[in-house]
């Protein structure tokens, strides 16, 4: 989700293409985890935009929500657009799963927390909406209000002891294989991949973050929140997703 973008490069086999996915995936997060753990920086955006520059149109949305997951997935999802005092059901769902587009607040660098361009599509499971989606929800709440970053995290980290956010709930996943969005300045262009949601989970249990492995590991012990990335090579639409760079970005 965050910096630096690879050079362009020619992908003349499956097995070369996990590696690059890969290897990106590991430096973007690896620069997420340090982000978290460090106070902010002096950002382009130091306060909150007009509400409007957040908000998009809805059958935009909408449909930018679900190419978050495979058709076969989204197609019977609930959807939630963002309003003016955070997100609202736009489409009644039938198979359990949500699909929103993030924002600054929940879907880039610290540095962008306040960026309005920024448009990120997720499609969680019905665990993860029990679970997951609650905080990304109740951070938006904050934010449309004008909460800053600090007052933000400081609130769910007190909610989530106060056991008002609940922990994640077994099975808890998100698809995040939208080929479009946005997800900041900094990194436009998030590589097609899952995650997997837990509490205070050991990162060694998945082999996270090891040589070799594909799995990716972040874990926050403020918010008691562990989270797995699996790149994957495709994006919902079945089309290769081949690493972006400065002179070439998905469209």
């Amino acid at each position: 989700m965050r910096e630096n973008k690879m050079g362009t490069i020619v992908i003349k086999s499956f097995a070369l293409l996990v590696v690059l996915v890969a290897a990106y995936q590991t430096m973007v997060y690896q620069t997420m985890a340090q982000d978290a753990a460090t106070s902010y920086p002096a950002t382009p955006y130091p306060k909150m935009a007009p509400v409007a520059q957040y908000l998009m149109d809805r059958t935009a949305e909408i449909t930018l929500a679900r190419s978050a997951a495979p058709d076969s997935i989204s197609r019977d999802a609930e959807v939630l657009v963002l309003g003016v005092h955070g997100f609202e059901t736009a489409v009644k769902g039938k198979n359990g799963f949500v699909c929103i587009v993030g924002r600054g607040w929940t879907s880039a660098p610290d540095s962008e927390f306040w960026n309005p361009k920024v448009r990120v599509p997720m499609c969680v499971n019905a665990a993860a909406a029990r679970s997951y989606l609650l905080r990304i929800t109740k951070i938006t709440d904050l934010a449309l209000a004008g909460r800053t970053p600090d007052q933000v995290n400081k609130t769910i980290a007190a909610a989530v002891e106060k056991k008002e956010l609940p922990p994640m709930e077994p099975g808890s996943m998100c698809y995040m294989m939208g080929k479009q969005g946005y997800g900041g300045d900094s990194t436009p262009h998030w590589p097609s991949h899952l995650m997997f949601f837990f509490s205070d989970t050991d990162l060694a249990v998945w082999g996270a973050n090891l040589p070799g492995s594909p799995v990716l590991g972040i874990a926050d012990p403020v918010e008691h929140l562990t989270q797995f990335v699996i790149p994957v090579q495709r994006w919902s639409d079945g089309t290769e997703d081949i690493p972006a760079s400065p002179t070439h970005v998905h469209q």
